[in-house]
């Protein structure tokens, strides 16, 4: 009996193969993701399986009513070109109703999401390298770690910047230290700027690094760049934030990769100046 094609949310323990294949791919995944990543949309994974053995995922994290943002889309390489990955996008499509929907599109891909109703907002470079890290003198003071007590008020300082809800992946992201490292500027009602830290299959990356200053933002990222010890570290940057552009070009670090904001439906409002490094390629 010849097994059957199907698409289906994912189950415990599958989100770590979507990103074993996610590091196959050269995406360099966190080592650890995939707990925080459930905590965004549990029922927003989906597999592609013939019979029992999956081929292929997506990912459709629904942040609230109106946004939703694609990653994870890929199929394992044995069966490609056989239609698949077109039935594999139409289950995720249709999870994500009639929300405006993000991706980061590698530049290879942006045509076909053109033809998906998709729209380019901006650039997206991210950079890499092992940092120089410069004296941010009294700055470095204000720069605290964020603890469970600090969760609320970081949760609403995200509320501002970032265009859906994600209050669970939040406090999974930056509530568990021996994951992750995060940091922030200020507290309670007047946090100025955050950002976490992630060891990866290569170097560590950086997401996000939120600040309502670039001064901000560069004694974050020294604090932040100083957890790696020298290993590199990467960060994507909004290519229309200049200041952040210049700031990662600062710490020593260069373009080493490119992917395109896009949206399908209407573009949220998104305080581009503020984000000097998006949280995850994968999840927006």
């Amino acid at each position: 009996m010849k097994s059957t094609f199907a698409v289906r949310t994912m189950r415990a323990g599958e989100l770590e193969l979507a990103l074993e294949w996610a590091r196959q791919e050269g995406w360099n995944p966190g080592i650890d993701d995939a707990p925080a990543f459930w905590e965004a949309d549990p029922s927003g994974f989906l597999v592609a399986a013939i019979g029992e053995v999956p081929v292929g995922c997506i990912s459709v994290v629904r942040y609230g009513e109106r946004f939703a943002f694609i990653g994870l889309y890929m199929l394992h390489p044995e069966f490609r070109g056989k239609g698949y990955g077109k039935q594999l996008w139409n289950k995720g499509m249709a999870l994500a109703g009639n929300r405006t929907v993000g991706l980061d599109g590698v530049v290879a891909q942006q045509e076909y999401y053109r033809k998906h109703g998709f729209e380019t907002a901006y650039r997206t470079l991210r950079f890499g390298g092992s940092a120089q890290i410069p004296d941010v003198g009294d700055q470095a003071a204000q720069v605290t770690p964020v603890t469970h007590g600090k969760l609320e008020g970081l949760v609403r300082y995200d509320e501002g910047v970032f265009p859906g809800l994600r209050h669970s992946f939040i406090r999974a992201w930056c509530g568990s230290p021996e994951r992750r490292k995060s940091f922030m500027v200020g507290g309670g009602s007047r946090i100025r700027g955050y950002g976490t830290i992630r060891r990866c299959f290569d170097g560590y990356k950086i997401g996000p690094l939120f600040a309502n200053k670039p001064e901000v933002a560069r004694a974050l990222l020294a604090r932040l760049a100083g957890e790696a010890k020298g290993a590199p570290i990467y960060l994507d940057v909004p290519a229309d934030n200049l200041h952040a552009v210049t700031l990662a070009q600062e710490f020593g670090l260069s373009p080493v990769f490119e992917t395109a904001r896009m949206y399908r439906g209407q573009a949220p409002a998104i305080p581009l100046d503020r984000v000097f490094g998006v949280t995850t390629l994968e999840l927006g």
